[in-house]
């Protein structure tokens, strides 16, 4: 899927119509090249807008392994669309193959994609364990977001070093008690 370009001069534009907004002075020196800067800024963290995350898990390999494949700690940053403020954690997933694997690296890249666009953490987690549930075709698949959200954490409420935890348990994971436990387990060490 190809890129949807971004505008740069658009995005500047309203940069310092904001700046103008609040009461500041754009053309001041520490401000003059922020709307610039702040364009360069959301292209990037918006880069996974147009990608497909999919793309990371075209390449497996047949592997007769039943067993669990956990990554875990996986630091992802992302923005929260409700307010364009960004909210950071760790992720941990973990599958059951059924006859395939996927290289690890390629997990990361998932939710490297996902998260450089507006989202919820909520849509996130649901959106990385369907995304490996329908492209790996695993006895299950269980993700598990933790993370701190600044629109929370530095604006309305202001309590810091609160954290937002959602999961997404499809498969096994989610109808075998067992199983949900020892993966949660190992989310937890």
């Amino acid at each position: 899927m190809a890129r949807a370009k971004v505008d740069h001069e658009r995005i500047e534009n309203a940069v310092r119509e904001i700046l103008l907004a609040v009461g500041e002075d754009p053309d001041r020196e520490g401000l003059a090249r922020t709307p610039q800067r702040v364009a360069r800024m959301y292209a990037e963290l918006f880069s996974g807008i147009d990608e497909d995350p999919g793309t990371h898990l075209k390449t497996t390999f047949s592997e007769r392994y039943d067993e669990m494949v956990v990554l875990k700690d996986i630091p992802f940053h992302t923005v929260c669309e409700h307010h364009l403020l960004p909210f950071i954690g760790r992720a941990h997933v973990a599958y059951m193959p059924n006859g395939k694997v996927v290289g690890v690296s390629k997990l990361a890249r998932v939710i490297e994609t996902l998260s450089n666009r507006p989202q919820v953490q909520e849509r996130l987690t649901t959106q990385i364990a369907d995304l490996l549930m329908d492209r790996l075709s695993p006895k299950g698949v269980a993700v598990v977001l933790i993370a701190e959200h600044t629109c929370m954490t530095i604006r309305g409420v202001r309590k810091p070093g609160s954290k937002m935890i959602t999961s997404a348990l499809r498969g096994t994971f989610k109808t075998n008690l067992a199983t949900r436990t020892e993966v949660m387990s190992f989310f937890r060490e």
